[in-house]
């Protein structure tokens, strides 16, 4: 019988060359160390699909995967303990589950959340310093926040894609861009129906330059109404950005 299995993942990126495999570069990635594991439970090639390809040295709370396998030995109830039994430390299988045939962890997704983590404070503490973005300047806050209510919506955001990306339709939808502050911890938490190569990355660094007055709060709007990339903020540091979860 083909059962198709989706598992909640949650990694530490540090030490990762992304999600997507790369093979024949001896780059390790997430996708190639979840697919040699379950490969190793199954005694047979597995592939995974998963929701979102995140970059190099960029973390996972609710990434979502899922694979396809026909006489599957492990009871879905107890993949979670076997895969982790096997796994790395610093990835974790949180929770598997039978879905119907037709779910796919990428094109099944109806939402996707990004949280984009800064300290904030003259001095990195080396206890954040693999997970959060190191912002000592002075930041208006609250200046901050009335740009991120302007990304709220459907709008064209091929400001915010790394150039050189394929992608042609950039049109996304922001149901939620929250910034919260608790000194000296600054987040960014971004949610939408899918976003662009390197988009909550460069919104980030927008929302920075807007902070630190480089670029008023007003400007968010005309930026993203000129679909340049130049007008934006530079592509902010892969190690602060987490994706948080996916929903279906």
């Amino acid at each position: 019988m083909l059962k198709n299995i989706k598992l909640t993942v949650a990694y530490d990126g540090t030490n990762y060359h992304g999600f997507q495999e790369q093979r024949g570069t001896g780059l390790i990635t997430i996708q190639e160390v979840l697919e040699s594991t379950l490969s190793r439970l199954a005694r047979k090639r597995i592939q995974v699909i998963g929701a979102g390809r995140t970059d190099a040295g960029v973390h996972a709370q609710g990434q979502v995967v899922n694979f396809r396998s026909e006489n599957w030995p492990v009871p879905t109830a107890k993949i979670h303990l076997a895969m982790n039994s096997l796994l790395p430390d610093d990835v974790a299988i949180l929770k598997a589950e039978e879905v119907e045939s037709e779910f796919h962890a990428r094109f099944s997704a109806k939402a996707k959340t990004y949280r984009y983590s800064i300290y904030h404070h003259p001095v990195m503490s080396p206890l954040h310093r693999l997970y959060y973005y190191h912002e000592p300047r002075k930041l208006d806050i609250d200046i901050m926040k009335k740009a991120a209510a302007l990304l709220l919506g459907t709008h064209d955001f091929k400001c915010f894609q790394s150039q050189g990306a394929t992608v042609k339709d950039t049109i996304r939808t922001i149901y939620r861009a929250e910034i919260t502050y608790e000194p000296p911890i600054l987040l960014l938490e971004l949610k939408g129906n899918g976003f662009l190569y390197n988009m909550v990355r460069i919104i980030t660094g927008t929302l920075c330059n807007i902070g630190l007055g480089r670029t008023t709060w007003q400007q968010m709007e005309e930026i993203i109404k000129s679909k340049n990339r130049a007008l934006a903020g530079v592509t902010a540091p892969p190690h602060g950005l987490s994706l948080k979860e996916v929903e279906y």
